[in-house]
């Protein structure tokens, strides 16, 4: 595992609502009862908590553009980050006319990333297929999650329960009401691997990202079904527990197969979970054709 300080980008989470449902999504948007949206002053928090921090913060949701302080936020943006380079901003696209002049003065265009979930090749991995429930191996489980590629890659993470060494499980913590994260106070993005164990051990055996297989699609969003998500049993529990919407309306596939050595040797050499789509694009203008005009 990686410290926290040498992410790339650490994620302000500022709001788990979406306009979507996406199959697998990695802020389980369509489980929640109730979302939450980041309050001004705890933003700003979040923002200063990140002073030192080497790399860039990132204005995450859920869709951010549905935040009801969404310009006071920017603002926020602009005033406590000066240098435009340490901005980044993810968007499903949400009332983009509306806030590109805002959002463009906020970040540069290849800081923004652009993802209206529209395209049929729009790929997710699984997050809810627990390694603890799939390997019985205590040894290969460690190997796996040490070496998972969320958080060698994807980004620490801030929302409203605090801040956390991985995005994945600052959203499993808002799920299954877990105990929260670290307090947003500086520095906190300075603990190494030897630091945050306790969050390993509190997340990391309910989630899957560290599981080599095959992604699924991300069924564009929700447009034309519901989204169903593949979880192991406990988990299922736990969804329910937590009164999650698409759990009770049965939008869920269970799997109980183990998975073999066998089955994670084969996937592992193309395994590319962190690719949600086949081409890259960061504004709208960067998509391929509709989808409208391929089916």
């Amino acid at each position: 595992m990686r410290p926290i300080h040498e992410n790339t980008v650490i994620h302000v989470d500022i709001t788990n609502a979406c306009h979507l449902s996406c199959a697998h999504c990695t802020r389980a948007v369509g489980h929640h009862r109730k979302p939450y949206f980041m309050p001004l002053e705890m933003v700003e928090r979040a923002i200063t908590s990140l002073d030192g921090f080497p790399g860039r913060v990132g204005i995450m949701g859920g869709e951010p553009c549905l935040h009801p302080a969404f310009n006071e936020i920017l603002a926020l943006v602009r005033k406590l980050i000066p240098d435009r380079r340490r901005r980044e901003f993810w968007t499903a696209g949400f009332k983009w006319e509306e806030y590109r002049d805002d959002i463009l003065a906020t970040f540069d265009p290849d800081m923004v990333t652009y993802n209206d979930h529209t395209q049929v090749s729009g790929r997710h991995q699984p997050l809810m297929i627990a390694i603890e429930e799939m390997i019985d191996d205590p040894e290969l489980r460690k190997i796996l999650i040490d070496n998972c590629p969320f958080q060698a890659r994807w980004s620490a993470a801030i929302t409203p329960k605090g801040a956390f060494f991985c995005e994945i499980a600052a959203s499993q913590d808002y799920l299954f009401d877990g105990p929260g994260g670290y307090p947003i106070e500086p520095g906190w993005w300075k603990k190494t691997p030897e630091q945050f164990q306790d969050q390993v051990g509190e997340y990391c055996g309910k989630c899957s990202g560290a599981l080599p297989m095959a992604t699924l699609s991300d069924n564009r969003g929700g447009r034309e079904s519901p989204s169903v998500d593949v979880v192991a049993p406990k988990n299922l529990k736990r969804l329910l527990k937590a009164g999650s919407l698409r759990a009770l309306k049965g939008n869920i596939k269970v799997r109980t197969e183990k998975f073999t050595k066998e089955e994670i040797d084969a996937h592992i050499k193309t395994w590319k979970p962190r690719n949600f789509r086949n081409f890259v694009a960061n504004l709208p203008e960067d998509y391929p054709d509709p989808v409208s005009t391929q089916i």
